[in-house]
């Protein structure tokens, strides 16, 4: 099952109507989500990210998602329709611009498409990694949510799978470190964690903010920064993180990392934490 502007419909069953700005234009952004223990994961994160995504793209949430409330009622809907006996799933939420038109919308109302699938969360290292050498990060006034930027992770991924790597850290039009193809990346060293400024056009991810926010909250202090790729080539650790999991890079070109840092093993227990 699926949810369509608030209807639930098999899967089967759905066609999209046209015009549709989503396809069209790319007008419209997505979140991707993970449902455990009858909540979503992280969610002021997530909707902070969607209420700052509408409005820099000038779209009125509707109220089945403008509010923590509201978005947990819709999308328990769904999850209450899965037939699998998985306890966590992924749900993925678009959201565009309705009507038609050409450049120039028509309304600022939304229309959104909700789905899920299973979730098993991954933790396995990533054991090659290196630097993007076909496509950069730009920043924009949308560069921060997911969507409008999607072609540039798709080619992106696609370098990865030609190269044969496990991941690949994306620079910025300046050669500074952004992020990986789906997730933020951070490093640590000398007792301190950093992470890509949003500057260099990297996506806000939800567990980038979250775990900026319990490192603090634990004392250790932790910046964002704009960083070359020498800066992690120096780093004690370096490790991704999306809603996914957290995964630590086992070697980034020829450099290797320790195993096991043991403040990165002190940001998982925290953030394990009520």
């Amino acid at each position: 099952m699926l949810l369509h502007n608030g209807q639930l419909l098999p899967e089967a069953d759905f066609a999209l109507p046209l015009p549709n700005r989503g396809l069209f234009f790319n007008d419209g952004f997505f979140e991707t989500m993970v449902w455990a223990a009858g909540a979503v994961r992280y969610l002021p994160q997530h909707l902070a990210r969607m209420q700052q995504a509408a409005a820099a793209l000038g779209l009125e949430l509707p109220a089945a998602l403008a509010t923590a409330g509201a978005l947990m009622a819709t999308l328990g809907q769904l999850v209450a329709t899965q037939t699998s006996i998985s306890a966590e799933y992924r749900v993925r939420l678009q959201l565009w611009r309705g009507g038609g038109g050409l450049y120039t919308p028509e309304t600022e109302a939304v229309e959104w498409l909700a789905t899920s699938r299973p979730f098993h969360e991954t933790e396995t290292a990533v054991t090659s990694c290196g630097f993007a050498e076909t496509v950069r990060t730009q920043a924009s006034p949308v560069s921060f949510c997911k969507g409008p930027n999607a072609l540039t992770y798709v080619l992106a991924a696609r370098e990865r799978q030609h190269r044969n790597l496990d991941e690949l850290l994306l620079l910025d039009a300046a050669g500074h470190v952004a992020e990986s193809v789906a997730a933020a990346v951070f490093w640590l060293r000398d007792g301190q964690l950093f992470t890509p400024s949003l500057e260099t056009g990297c996506v806000a991810g939800v567990r980038r903010a979250h775990l900026l926010q319990v490192a603090r909250q634990q004392g250790l202090a932790a910046y964002e920064v704009l960083t070359e790729p020498a800066g992690l080539l120096a780093a004690e650790a370096v490790f991704t993180a999306n809603v996914a999991g957290i995964k630590a890079v086992r070697h980034l070109g020829a450099t290797r990392y320790a195993a096991e840092h043991p403040l990165l093993v002190e940001l998982r227990r925290a953030e394990r934490l009520p």
